[in-house]
């Protein structure tokens, strides 16, 4: 073993020796940096998968398949408002996206929460609760979330795209960056309300830790 790489793993070894003492002095902090951090690349998979999906899937019928579920009273023009609104046709039509868009939302969504509850749960929390409840618990919270988020969309996300699409002219690389806006509004509501759910569920029980 070479001299430099000996002064690597004597560095590597200080700072992991360093970083568990911290650890052990403020678990919490620890805990909020390791989940920001998983909640990044989270976001960087859905950037990148979204993309690929509403590519797949606008090949297909599903974009003139309207989704309009959930109506909760009018819009300011009067027209009906639905939770979830993907109306039929592509958005550089002046459609909604269709029930393409829909699934291409929700799919990149729930690949990216299915990899970071095993994540959150391993790596970050290290809980060892039963992964059943925490599973259960878990895909309630996703649900209640989506909910929430389809309602906020609801305010932001023809805005967004009129804006850079239309008004700005920007056309299919304003429906792009459009899509990568509308991912990290997201991604950001879900961090907000995910780690404190997190802390609920993914407990540590001190009678499995000492067995």
């Amino acid at each position: 073993m070479s001299q430099e790489h000996m002064k690597t793993n004597k560095s590597a070894s200080g700072l992991k020796s360093v970083w568990n003492k911290y650890s052990e002095k403020h678990p919490g902090i620890v805990q909020f940096i390791v989940f920001t951090l998983l909640s990044m690349g989270m976001t960087v998979l859905q950037l990148v998968l979204m993309p690929l999906l509403k590519a797949i899937f606008a090949q297909t019928t599903l974009v003139t398949t309207s989704f309009q579920i959930m109506q909760f009273g009018q819009n300011f023009d009067g027209s009906p408002y639905y939770l979830f609104d993907y109306g039929a046709g592509s958005l550089a039509s002046g459609g909604g996206g269709g029930l393409a868009y829909f699934l291409a939302v929700q799919l990149t969504i729930g690949i990216a929460q299915i990899i970071n509850f095993f994540l959150q749960r391993n790596i970050t929390f290290k809980s060892n609760s039963n992964i059943w409840t925490a599973a259960f618990w878990y895909v309630i919270a996703y649900i209640v979330i989506t909910i929430g988020a389809a309602a906020a969309q609801g305010f932001y996300k023809a805005p967004i795209y009129n804006l850079l699409m239309n008004t700005w002219g920007m056309g299919q690389l304003g429906e792009t960056t459009a899509d990568i806006i509308t991912m990290l509004i997201n991604a950001a509501i879900s961090f907000w309300v995910f780690f404190p759910i997190f802390k609920i569920i993914f407990k540590q029980e001190p009678e499995k830790m000492t067995k």
